[in-house]
């Protein structure tokens, strides 16, 4: 499987070449998405992209965990997690993209 990350770079070159913005315009969109999704998320409001998935936060309550190498008993604080759901065709995109190699 191959090790390439997709970046903020590659999605703005990605704007550039398919809408026809200028590189500046194309990564200021880039930016102004990414930054209502995150601030949609720090609000506790769901993100939903059609065809390919759910962002969301979810709130985990305090509990006891153990430390695996001493079996100490540690309290583990409260905390909210962010959570994504893939669409099933997102599921199944990445199923058949397995099913090539």
């Amino acid at each position: 499987m191959g090790e390439k990350t997709l970046t903020r770079m590659d999605l703005s070159e990605a704007v550039f070449r398919e809408v026809g913005l200028s590189r500046n315009e194309s990564a200021q969109l880039v930016e102004s998405m990414l930054e209502h999704m995150s601030d949609a998320l720090v609000r506790g409001e769901q993100v939903k992209i059609s065809s390919f998935g759910t962002f969301s936060v979810r709130e985990k309550s305090a509990r006891v965990g153990r430390n695996p190498k001493t079996g100490e008993e540690v309290p583990i604080q409260p905390r909210r997690v962010l959570t994504f759901r893939p669409s099933h065709l997102m599921k199944d995109r990445v199923a058949i993209g397995n099913k090539r190699k």
